[in-house]
C-alpha cells in the first residue's frame, strides 16, 4: 500500500470487507453444490440475489474510489 494515504488505505481494507462478503456467500453456493445440492437446492436463489446485491455494492464503493481499482 505504498504512496496511498491512510484514507485511502483504510477505503481499501473496507474494500476488502465487502469483497469477503461476496466471497463468503460463494463459498456457501460452492458447499451446497458440493455437497447438499439434492436438499439445500431451494437455498441458491437466494443466496444468488445474496451475491448478485453484493457484487453491486463491491462496484459502486469501486466506482466511488477509482484509485482502488
Amino acid at each position: 500500500m505504498a504512496g496511498l494515504t491512510e484514507e485511502q488505505k483504510e477505503k481499501k481494507k473496507e474494500l476488502a470487507k465487502y469483497k469477503r462478503k461476496v466471497v463468503e456467500l460463494a463459498g456457501v453456493v460452492h458447499d451446497i453444490v458440493e455437497d447438499t445440492i439434492w436438499t439445500d437446492y431451494d437455498k441458491l436463489p437466494d443466496l444468488s440475489e445474496q451475491i448478485a446485491v453484493a457484487m453491486k455494492e463491491v462496484n459502486a464503493f469501486k466506482e466511488a474510489h477509482p484509485y482502488l481499482k
